[in-house]
């Protein structure tokens, strides 16, 4: 017969194993908790229905934030798992990265707007202030509304990046957090620009919503593409764990980078990766 201080010990050591992220035994229930980009979170989501639907023992939490969220969340162990939007940088080469899709950065503006393509230097000026009116680029005698992504986003990381500005360097007028925001306040104002995922654009645009993709250096802003790897402003879709994935944290991220989700990537207008 056991005795009671044995049963106790057992009865602890199993409530500090169920509570350690991802590490449950994989025939108990648990959560496995996913924060990060906003752009992944809406793919995340419904990768995740699709793997409770197969394994009703677990439960997909999906937090957004943004890509830093994702990468300081899987650092500290906050989260099992990160979303990360963008290649992961050299100092950040202690965690693990799984792409799962690809994914561009198309410049917006609103349908109504006569400018049908704007030169990489006429995007930096506008971003930088030197250009304020659209008609200096060809268009309409209005005030240019410039809308800028909040920092911590990997869009803003990313276009800095491909047009060689600094955060410091944009006059921005209005500040947006996610993709679907950003749409939002450039199809409810004709004199707005932006920048948000092609695939949410690609996706917005055909449900009817106001918005036009503009081409970069000439290339028609579109999944296919990305796809065709000539868009010049692409990024993978990651996730990112702190250790090797292991038990359920391992099962997801293979579900997910899987052919048995690609019609969902699709779905939201990223590329699948081929293997």
């Amino acid at each position: 017969m056991k005795s009671w201080s044995g049963i106790t010990f057992t009865l602890w050591l199993l409530i500090i194993v169920t509570a350690l992220p991802g590490c449950n035994s994989p025939d108990r229930p648990l959560t496995l908790t996913l924060t990060g980009s906003s752009t992944i979170a809406p793919l995340a989501s419904e990768i995740g229905k699709r793997f409770e639907r197969q394994h009703p023992e677990v439960r997909i939490d999906v937090q957004t934030g943004g890509s830093s969220r994702g990468i300081a969340d899987a650092q500290s162990g906050l989260a099992d798992i990160g979303m990360v939007s963008r290649a992961l940088r050299p100092e950040e080469n202690n965690l693990y990265g799984f792409t799962l899709a690809r994914d561009g950065i198309a410049i917006i503006t609103h349908k109504d707007n006569p400018v049908q393509q704007l030169t990489d230097q006429q995007i930096i000026e506008i971003y930088t202030g030197q250009i304020t009116h659209w008609k200096e680029v060809g268009g309409q005698d209005a005030p240019i509304t410039v809308i800028n992504k909040a920092e911590g986003r990997s869009t803003l990381e990313l276009f800095l990046q491909h047009f060689s500005l600094k955060s410091q360097d944009i006059a921005a007028d209005v500040i947006i957090g996610d993709n679907e925001q950003g749409i939002k306040t450039v199809a409810g104002n004709p004199d707005a620009i932006g920048y948000v995922s092609i695939g949410t654009a690609e996706f917005d645009a055909q449900q009817g919503i106001p918005i036009k993709l503009l081409p970069l250096g000439s290339i028609p802003a579109t999944i296919e593409n990305v796809r065709k790897g000539n868009f010049p402003l692409s990024r993978p879709l990651n996730l990112v764990t702190r250790m090797p994935p292991e038990g359920w944290v391992k099962e997801f991220i293979n579900f997910a980078q899987s052919s048995q989700v690609h019609d969902l990537i699709k779905e939201q207008y990223f590329v699948p990766l081929e293997k």
